[in-house]
């Protein structure tokens, strides 16, 4: 039996406060209930209410006063932004313009194979047709990223006079707009790298520090309050009366942290997101005091003491309920689901990154480091699936109870179903979806395989196997629209049971089985990574035939893409900017260094003692010391 042993010191220091530093000097910010209100102070000392104006600008957003080093030599200007806290329970319409151009060839260099068989074909006149076709090709393109970049820059929400955020959607086709107008944490990522790559730094920076005040505020469902260092899975602007004063209004800041949610799901992703755009943050504009911030710190170890946190589980992969990511809804992925482990394991490098060498934070890195290893370990190990391991499986021996017990989590061969034998190429492999005792999860989720390679969670190996995988299943994963969120759907009895027969998740649609285009950018990082962007170049020409006249939908449905999805929202902010930033990525693929994590030499080293270690040899009492078995 392979096994490890991950000491952790008990750590203090990340007190939980009531307050954050506002971010801007000038505005008095302070929260009442579950709301924070927003008013400028004026020159004389009076306090006079901000109204926001539906006002189209052309301007470059104001320095904060309070926010040092806050000069970037790249920074760039939002162009036609407009006000969206007042405006955010109406919809404003949209005019899709026909992007394709028309060109025209001279008949004489046409040549007709029929009539014209006794002349040979010009070639000079075949390159110049080829080189039409690619200047039309190139011009479409840029079509629709000027447009994408005028829908993105339009889904912008100002808050106090700076934008702070994009919508999740503004879709004037729908009559009900249930909370597709707020600004959700996992929707606002790829729209934050975006500016990133385009140097516009202020919303990003402006995203991080509101969202951090949000994350202290107390949070009750049903008299239980969950841990201090959740994150809201979203927020709205508002502008109310002002109280006591009909006549003025407030602008204020309403999150949501899973109590009005359908099905009041915790969104256990949105804090270890918030890390990994911290972290770009800094990488692309340089400005490192941001996250050198005592509230900013003091916010990084608030997640990571939630995360961290004692508990029966006997594994180092998070324990969860269902729905707790993009896959929100019930998909039978509570456990140990691998898109929340990847982005936990990516987090956890980021935040030992960022996070200040003081005395009092030694024993959260000790922790920290000792969970990378276990955690890495464990996924390698048991997650993984190719033909090799999926005929050991199927050979596995059940009911062992021992220390050296080969099938460690008792899992019986006939769960392996028969498509996956039909399935599973000879050439590549990935990392299925879920593990727990006598119980795999063989679909296969693609956020959670791409972020696999791009946080180094597995091997070079394994991430080529993946990518193997993807070339070799394009026709299922991928087809006319990229890029299905898990194969295969769940369907008939199986889906009634698990979804509890979801009319929102039927087969090939939505989280079971659709196709989510904003999956693009998360597919462009993992292939930049490998060296193998040709991947990603042909699935974001596929996407680049069909969102622009589709209006950017949401996702798909079908087993091949073919159909918008019965529900989807059009204008999707996601699907927009994570084609925008896989363009830009593939543009300059240098960029995608601010995503990614390098495998860390000391945990390959740590990783190669666990394999050689003797578990019988460390059994015994202890004292205080804390244990990870993997």
């Amino acid at each position: 039996m392979i096994s490890s042993e991950a000491i952790l010191q008990v750590f203090c220091g990340a007190t939980p406060r009531l307050f954050y530093p506002n971010p801007c000097s000038n505005l008095l910010a302070y929260s009442h209930g579950s709301i924070t209100k927003c008013k400028q102070r004026s020159r004389s000392n009076a306090i006079r209410f901000f109204r926001c104006s539906n006002v189209h600008t052309r301007r470059q957003f104001p320095t904060t006063p309070s926010i040092r080093h806050e000069t970037f030599q790249n920074r760039r200007s939002f162009h036609h932004l407009s006000c969206k806290c007042q405006t955010s329970e109406s919809v404003s319409g949209f005019t899709a313009e026909d992007a394709n151009g028309t060109w025209v060839v001279d008949n004489h260099k046409q040549f007709n194979t029929i009539q014209d068989t006794n002349h040979p074909p010009n070639l000079s006149d075949s390159k110049d047709n080829h080189k039409l076709k690619k200047e039309k090709d190139d011009s479409t393109s840029d079509t629709i990223e000027d447009e994408a970049w005028d829908l993105l820059r339009d889904s912008i929400v100002n808050y106090c006079g700076s934008p702070i955020g994009t919508i999740a959607a503004k879709d004037p086709t729908s009559s009900s707009v249930l909370n597709y107008d707020q600004v959700f944490i996992r929707d606002f990522i790829p729209s934050g790298i975006a500016f990133l790559l385009k140097g516009e730094y202020d919303i990003v920076r402006s995203f991080i520090l509101h969202t951090l005040q949000l994350q202290s505020w107390e949070k009750t469902m049903d008299c239980h309050s969950p841990g201090q260092g959740l994150m809201p899975a979203s927020f709205k602007v508002r502008t109310v009366p002002l109280e006591g004063d009909d006549t003025a209004t407030e602008e204020v800041l309403d999150p949501d942290f899973g109590e009005a949610a359908i099905g009041r799901v915790a969104p256990v992703d949105s804090g270890l997101w918030w890390i990994i755009l911290l972290r770009a943050y800094g990488k692309s504009s340089g400005d490192l005091s941001l996250q050198e911030r005592i509230d900013v710190q003091t916010g990084i170890k608030m997640i990571l003491k939630l995360c961290l946190a004692d508990g029966f589980d006997m594994f180092p992969t998070l324990l969860v309920a269902d729905g707790p990511c993009m896959i929100d809804r019930r998909m039978g992925i509570h456990g140990h689901p691998l898109e929340i482990q990847s982005l936990f394991y990516s987090a956890l490098l980021c935040a030992r990154e960022m996070l200040a060498q003081e005395e009092g934070s030694t024993d959260l890195i000790i922790a920290l480091n000792n969970r990378l290893v276990a955690l890495s370990f464990h996924i390698r190990e048991y997650y993984w699936i190719d033909m090799k391991k999926l005929n050991e499986i199927y050979r596995y021996k059940t009911e062992e109870y021992s220390y050296d017990a080969v099938n460690k989590f008792n899992i019986y061969p006939d769960q392996i179903s028969p498509w996956l034998v039909e399935w599973m190429p000879n050439r590549g492999g990935y990392l299925i979806g879920n593990l727990q005792p006598a119980h795999m999860d063989f679909r296969f989720f693609s956020l959670g395989n791409f972020w696999s390679v791009v946080s180094s969670l597995v091997t070079v190996d394994q991430s080529h196997a993946i990518l193997d995988l993807i070339e070799a299943k394009w026709a299922d994963l991928v087809a006319d629209m990229p890029f299905k969120i898990c194969y295969p759907a769940l369907e008939g009895q199986e889906w009634q049971i698990i979804t509890g027969s979801d009319p929102k998740n039927t087969p090939w649609s939505y989280h079971n089985g659709g196709s989510w285009p904003t999956l693009l950018w998360q597919l462009t990082v993992a292939c930049i990574k490998m060296g193998r962007p040709e991947i990603a170049e042909r699935a974001v020409k596929i996407a680049e035939e069909r969102l622009g006249k589709d209006k950017w939908p949401e996702y798909y449905d079908t087993k091949r893409a073919r159909f918008i999805g019965k529900q989807s929202r059009l204008f999707q902010t996601w699907t927009i900017a994570g084609y925008l930033v896989a363009k830009l990525l593939l543009k300059d693929p240098t960029k995608a260094k601010i995503l990614m994590n390098d495998e860390d030499s000391q945990l390959v080293n740590a990783f190669s003692c666990m394999t050689t270690s003797n578990p019988r040899k460390k059994r015994g009492p202890k004292s205080s010391q804390k244990t990870y078995i993997v």
